[in-house]
């Protein structure tokens, strides 16, 4: 792991519970103040124009933590170039199933922004349910991503679910079933995840957010969550990389114009990009200085002088005598020491 990616795994890890996962515990008495602050804590930048919602809301716990209950996870921003991507969840007791169908929850992406906020807002008022949220940062994701130990998104995202479903166990919530849309294999998935919660029970199919209201719910606050943190980062950034940044995704012909115009010729992009991605890997090809790094040892002229006086000869004929070595041992009779 270099430097980099050790830096982004501190990032990500400062305010985890137990080393998974970065979720708030804002309880639902916390002042806006103290529910900013610690949201810029967990990856979320603190609250310019636009208020940012906490990032959970699962403590104080619920009488209900006792009863058997369902959780649904989904995410928002797994495409976009630019900001983060955020995992959330929803949990309810299972008794709670038939009124969640009632709820109007659905695929955040079939709602308008209007829809998301105020369905947001019905949940994070209903006493029966909580949620929780994970931001993974540009930085964090491309730091893993392009890594001396390379991190497939993928297995980004499964570390993030991971983190969440533990951070709800930690919290009290007796966790019986959980539905997820799938990342990849929805089969391979499953099994990862029995192995490492035995208790529960998995559904991991494509299209849950469609299917499984519980899960509706948790893309609602990821797309919510997402979006507004997008928002408050476009509102803090610097006079000279301010700007319209569209709608993040690569193919939005705003978010291209604003990634051209934000390109340093020697340094890049700035942490809210994710320079991991195919758009931003041409334009640092077809915009920046290249560098030409120190050639290793492979191109090394066969005239290279080196170091090797530490070297053991191939047999122990020249050790007596001292021959083969360097004065600097010669002259002191320093001897090899084969054993300590």
């Amino acid at each position: 792991m270099d430097l980099y990616e050790a830096a982004c795994d501190a990032e990500h890890a400062s305010t985890a519970a137990d080393g998974a996962a970065a979720v708030l515990t804002i309880g639902a008495t916390g002042s806006a103040s103290a529910a900013a602050g610690q949201a810029h804590a967990a990856g979320f930048p603190a609250a310019g124009h636009t208020v940012l919602p906490p990032a959970s809301n699962f403590q104080p716990a619920r009488d209900w933590f006792t009863q058997p209950c369902l959780l649904g996870i989904d995410e928002a921003g797994r495409g976009p170039v630019l900001g983060a991507m955020v995992y959330a969840c929803v949990a309810a007791p299972l008794a709670y199933r038939e009124t969640l169908a009632t709820k109007s929850y659905a695929d955040s992406k079939t709602l308008t922004e209007a829809e998301r906020s105020k369905l947001f807002a019905a949940l994070a008022a209903d006493s029966n349910c909580v949620y929780a949220a994970d931001a993974l940062s540009a930085a964090f994701i491309s730091g893993h991503m392009l890594g001396r130990t390379r991190v497939s998104l993928n297995a980004i995202a499964e570390q993030s679910t991971i983190g969440l479903i533990q951070s709800l166990l930690n919290g009290g919530v007796q966790l019986k079933e959980v539905y997820i849309d799938t990342v990849g294999d929805p089969d391979r998935y499953k099994a990862k995840l029995e192995r490492e919660f035995p208790g529960l029970s998995f559904t991991v199919c494509p299209k849950a957010d469609a299917l499984y209201p519980v899960v509706s719910a948790a893309s609602i606050v990821a797309k919510v969550l997402r979006d507004t943190a997008l928002q408050v980062e476009e509102q803090q950034l610097p006079a000279k990389h301010a700007g319209n940044l569209g709608n993040g995704y690569p193919s939005d012909p705003v978010t291209q114009a604003w990634l051209a115009a934000n390109c340093d010729p020697v340094f890049g992009f700035i942490p809210l990009v994710r320079f991991s991605w195919e758009t931003c890997s041409r334009m640092l090809d077809e915009h920046c200085v290249r560098v030409t790094w120190a050639a290793g040892a492979a191109a090394e002229p066969a005239s290279q002088q080196k170091l090797s006086c530490f070297r053991p000869p191939a047999d122990n004929s020249t050790e007596s005598s001292g021959m083969g070595r360097h004065p600097y041992f010669r002259l002191r009779k320093l001897q090899r020491v084969a054993a300590f």
